[in-house]
């Protein structure tokens, strides 16, 4: 495991998240009650930025571009691109991607993310 220092616990409160590089990646670092993830910085539809995305129901992600929804604890697909109406059609082109995930560490007061 390659852990990487990304923020101190008192940068991420409850109900936060955070966009982090780690190398030439970025990631979005969020703080829920049940625990610190750490997912992609960008949606696996089109690569929009995920960081102004809506979280719904406590952790679910919603890009703000098309409306793709993800589970930010697992990266799993709950609902596939579906904004505007005709997006649906790129879809036949762009299958379902789940969002990448990464394991989150707590170390002391270090918040250590493994992006290998």
């Amino acid at each position: 495991m390659a852990l990487e220092t990304v923020a101190r616990l008192d940068e991420v409160p409850i109900g936060s998240r955070k966009l982090v590089k780690i190398g030439n990646t970025k990631i979005l670092l969020f703080h829920l009650e049940t625990g610190f993830y750490a997912t992609q910085a960008y949606c696996p539809h089109l690569l929009a930025p995920l960081k102004s995305g809506k979280l719904l129901e406590g952790h679910i992600l919603q890009c703000p571009f098309h409306r793709a929804q993800f589970d930010i604890t697992t990266g799993e697909v709950l609902r596939w691109a579906n904004f505007p109406p005709g997006i649906q059609a790129l879809n036949l082109l762009r299958s379902e991607k789940c969002l990448t995930t990464y394991p989150v560490i707590i170390d002391g007061d270090a918040i250590r993310v493994d992006i290998r």
